[in-house]
């Protein structure tokens, strides 16, 4: 299989904008990113494809791989598709912008999905990491899934899901890692298909392929790290690289 490594840089993040240029340790978090990326020697290329001429200099002047969109997008999903359209790949694996703390062993569990359907019964694989802190488990930008007990995803939220109810169960919650790994085709049937009321509600673009019917195959990891969405994270994340 030919796999590429793809990750999409918006500068203009919401809650926190420009957090991609963000100092973190003498480099900026997108370059740490695209780095970490490159380090685990497990893909055919990586490519930084962004809305930005900020971001693209910033990689293209390190020796780095960039691509400016064409078109305006809603979602990280939305830019990779437009980028990989007319490669020749197989599987495409989006490594989000603020994600410095990017680890070989998650992305090898990844890929290895893949390698083991035969059958292409899967769609996208992704990653989550097994929380207990209760304000993490509340937490609006901690994002939440749900999983059948094949490990597909049946649903991701924002609130805690599921309801402790009956807090005797020993229910386990899992953090949603936005790092998705993608069949070529599942990822363009998902460009052409128009956002419906549940992704749109949540703000949640893999709610998208539920929707529509897509299996998400959830992988577990140990590596927390920290997704940079909010100042507060940032400066975590420099007491982590420390």
């Amino acid at each position: 299989m030919k796999i590429i490594s793809m990750i999409p840089a918006r500068y203009s993040a919401t809650r926190f904008p420009g957090k991609l240029m963000q100092d973190l340790g003498g480099k900026s978090v997108i370059l740490r990113t695209y780095e970490a990326t490159v380090a685990t020697n497990l893909f055919y290329d990586v490519i930084v494809v962004t809305d930005s001429s900020i971001i693209y200099n910033e990689i293209v002047n390190n020796g780095g791989k960039a691509m400016m969109s064409i078109k305006e997008h809603e979602c990280g999903s939305d830019r990779i598709a437009e980028a990989v359209e007319t490669l020749d790949i197989d599987i495409v694996i989006n490594v989000q912008g603020d994600e410095p703390f990017t680890d070989k062993e998650s992305l090898e569990k990844l890929i290895a999905v893949f390698k083991d359907d035969h059958t292409k019964n899967i769609d996208l694989a992704s990653l989550m990491v097994h929380i207990t802190d209760e304000a993490e488990i509340n937490n609006p930008n901690t994002v939440k899934v749900v999983l059948d007990k094949f490990d597909f995803a049946l649903y991701f939220s924002r609130s805690p899901i599921p309801y402790p109810r009956d807090k005797t169960v020993g229910v386990k919650y899992f953090k949603h890692k936005g790092v998705y790994a993608f069949r070529k085709e599942a990822l363009l049937d998902f460009y052409k298909l128009p956002m419906l009321t549940l992704e749109a509600s949540e703000k949640l673009e893999q709610l998208r392929y539920l929707e529509y019917g897509k299996r998400i195959k959830m992988v577990e990891t140990s590596v927390q790290g920290v997704e940079i969405d909010t100042p507060e994270d940032l400066e975590r994340a420099k007491k982590l690289w420390k």
